[in-house]
């Protein structure tokens, strides 16, 4: 199976939205808003990366970054969110070639680093791990985790934009 990573296209707006709903569809820790979150990202102009993965001209996966605050004021952080890959494609890799393929350019393009919430097990593949005095209030601390590119430990409160609190 040829899988093809690559920068999303307008044309893609409605299979990334069908790809995220599907993706999370049945998903126990899911708001099932997230194909709203990623529309309201990218109408706000804050979707900084945006990649889709394609396989035979059809999209089966995205994921995208957007800038997060920090409370104690260090820039140039991101957040990983959401990760969306069809239900039939899920377990084959898919997510794992979107995720370093945006660290790859997110660190090119002089990020500090980049936080997530999720399954440890799953982002500490890719270097992420929980940092102490760097929370993400109203979640258990043990999910939300950051990897730095420069070296620094941010502490304090994350917050990601207001469009992922989308819910239509």
């Amino acid at each position: 199976m040829t899988i093809q990573i690559r920068s999303e296209r307008p044309a893609d707006i409605p299979a990334i939205a069908a790809v995220t709903r599907e993706a999370f569809l049945t998903e126990e820790h899911s708001s099932h808003t997230e194909h709203y979150i990623v529309n309201a990202l990218r109408e706000a102009g804050v979707l900084t990366l945006s990649l889709v993965a394609e396989r035979e001209g059809v999209v089966i996966g995205h994921a995208s970054m957007s800038p997060v605050t920090l409370s104690q004021g260090e820039s140039a952080w991101y957040g990983l969110a959401p990760v969306s890959v069809l239900p039939a494609y899920q377990g084959q890799g898919i997510g794992s070639l979107l995720i370093r393929q945006l660290l790859e350019e997110l660190q090119a393009l002089g990020a500090a680093g980049c936080v997530v919430l999720g399954d440890p097990g799953y982002y500490g593949r890719f270097g992420f791990k929980v940092r102490d005095g760097l929370l993400l209030p109203g979640v258990p601390a043990e999910y939300f985790q950051a990897l730095s590119f420069d070296g620094s430990s941010p502490r304090g409160e994350v917050r990601f934009h207001d469009g992922f609190d989308a819910q239509g």
